[in-house]
């Protein structure tokens, strides 16, 4: 196996693999968590490990957890659950090549910072930026410098700041969250894939890992207090817009509620706060998060899901609710998994083979089903959720 710093070095066939979202990353992770659990062999693991690792490993400045040589870290970090030394000498390579390429992200973000540009997820999101290089980290190299300054960067990135005259939190991008969703002027994301829930749960991981540094509680607080202001109240349960733009920082008007997904609706943010509140003891709003988090899984916000994928679907509810119900102070969120996990199981094929929104992601949550117990490998890990 081998890492390539040149993109334009790479062809569609050799990157294309290398996608965790989309790629043969997430259909290794399924081979690898059933090889553990004694389903299939690890002839079968060891196949889809090389249909994964095709061609030269993308390591170059714009890789992030879910593509690339992180992506390709985080699968083969998986194949030693067991306490096997699997892929040693590789997985030695590509942890060299994330040290330099979060240093590499750090000191662009530390430039950006310094010029006063707004952020972008690229720079900091889960999928693509610095909390998903943080979330490898914590899961592979916890003790690290590198992990210390990514905290650093995003303890940073909670403090407010001004745009165009008007006070934002730190995360704010002046890009859209969709090419059709535009937000004129910029937004501050409320998600955990690309927002706030995905620095509050980083910092929240960080923490109960013992991993702290300075101002890191503080940040943890300023997050909270922000999904406070913005939590929306209805007979359903509560709620949180997926994204504030300038024009509902101004008037505070919020339209919703959307759909109780993991990459944006309340299960990922209710999961984070509950991190949160498990991190810093405080018990009042670890019971509203877990009150939060079990209104998701009836009617009528669970009819709004209608897609079976881990990212805006059923199986993304269900593994949260899982990892959430392990750390509940009721019953009441570990009572209502059986109904969704009949729904899941009871669910067609995903569309498409990827890990977030297509069979992969599917699959992995049936093992977790089937068994009864946390995946072996923590594949969710890279979901934040645990």
């Amino acid at each position: 196996m081998t890492a390539t710093h040149t993109p334009a070095a790479l062809t569609l066939a050799e990157a294309g693999p290398q996608s965790l979202a989309t790629g043969a990353v997430g259909a290794a992770l399924v081979a690898i968590e059933r090889a553990l659990n004694g389903t299939d062999d690890w002839t079968d693991a060891q196949q889809s490990v090389r249909q994964a690792t095709v061609g030269p490993v993308d390591a170059g400045s714009h890789t992030g957890l879910y593509y690339g040589a992180p992506a390709i870290a985080f699968m083969l970090h998986t194949t030693t659950a067991d306490g096997r030394p699997r892929y040693q000498t590789a997985r030695q390579t590509l942890d060299q090549h994330i040290r330099r390429l979060t240093r590499q992200r750090l000191n662009a973000a530390g430039d950006r910072v310094r010029q006063g540009r707004s952020a972008t997820f690229a720079e900091y999101d889960l999928f693509h930026g610095l909390v998903g290089i943080g979330a490898l980290l914590l899961h592979q190299a916890p003790d690290s410098d590198e992990l210390g300054d990514v905290l650093r960067h995003v303890v940073r990135l909670t403090e407010p700041r001004r745009h165009d005259g008007l006070p934002v939190p730190g995360w704010w991008v002046d890009h859209d969250p969709d090419p059709i969703l535009p937000t004129p002027g910029g937004h501050a994301n409320a998600g955990m894939a690309h927002g706030a829930a995905g620095l509050l749960a980083l910092l929240a991981h960080a923490t109960l890992a013992g991993r702290k540094i300075d101002g890191q509680a503080e940040a943890i607080e300023r997050l909270c207090a922000w999904f406070d202001q913005w939590r929306q109240e209805s007979p359903d349960g509560p709620w949180w817009p997926q994204w504030i733009s300038r024009d509902q920082l101004r008037t505070g008007r919020i339209h919703g509620p959307g759909r109780p997904s993991w990459c944006y609706g309340a299960p990922g943010i209710a999961r984070a706060q509950q991190l949160a509140a498990t991190a810093t003891g405080d018990r009042t709003r670890q019971a509203t998060a877990e009150q939060t988090l079990a209104a998701c899984l009836t009617s009528p916000q669970l009819d709004r899901i209608t897609d079976p994928g881990l990212c805006h679907g059923l199986a993304g509810l269900y593994q949260t609710a899982y990892r959430a119900a392990a750390d509940a102070s009721t019953p009441t969120i570990a009572q209502r998994l059986p109904a969704l996990a009949e729904l899941i199981l009871g669910s067609g094929r995903a569309a498409g083979d990827g890990f977030l929104t297509g069979h992969a992601g599917v699959a992995l949550t049936r093992e977790t089903i089937r068994t009864g117990t946390p995946p072996r490998t923590r594949w969710d890990a890279c979901l934040l959720i645990t």
